[in-house]
């Protein structure tokens, strides 16, 4: 059977997902809180209405900061702390569309708590330690390559 993945080979190159599944835990946590900051940036451009619906708010501003960090470096600020990148099946990094996608799945995973249960053992157990977005999307989250 061909490998259609360019990408590191798990059992050959171990050291691409390597802890990747906490890394992406506290990318997670930070994230949270620079959409939490942003967020509250926000609420004086809205008179203070934003207060009101402020986690509708914190929503949009995640789901646009995901969308735009993941297509401008294939890392959220969160995963670029913890040295993880996406990448996408041929290799390549998350392009605007895909990196929509992705977070669309995220989203429609935190609505469905069980597919983020599912995503959360998925990333434990499968080899290249992709999450349920992941692997309908062919993603996923490596450890960056130390600079030359």
């Amino acid at each position: 059977m061909q490998d259609i993945w360019h990408l590191p080979d798990p059992e050959t190159q171990p050291e691409f997902y390597a802890d990747v599944p906490a890394k992406r835990l506290v990318a997670f946590v930070v994230d949270t809180l620079a959409i939490l900051g942003l967020s509250l940036l926000v609420v004086p451009f809205t008179a203070f209405a934003g207060l009101f619906f402020f986690p509708l708010l914190m929503a949009v501003v995640g789901f646009a900061y995901r969308v735009v960090t993941l297509a401008r470096d294939s890392a959220t600020w969160g995963m670029r702390l913890v040295a993880i990148e996406f990448r996408a099946r041929d290799g390549g990094r998350l392009d605007p569309g895909l990196a929509f996608a992705h977070t669309l799945g995220l989203a429609i995973s935190f609505a469905l708590p069980l597919l983020q249960v599912i995503s959360i053992v998925l990333m434990l157990t499968q080899p290249r330690r992709q999450g349920l977005s992941d692997l309908v999307l062919g993603t996923v989250a490596v450890n960056r390559r130390a600079a030359t």
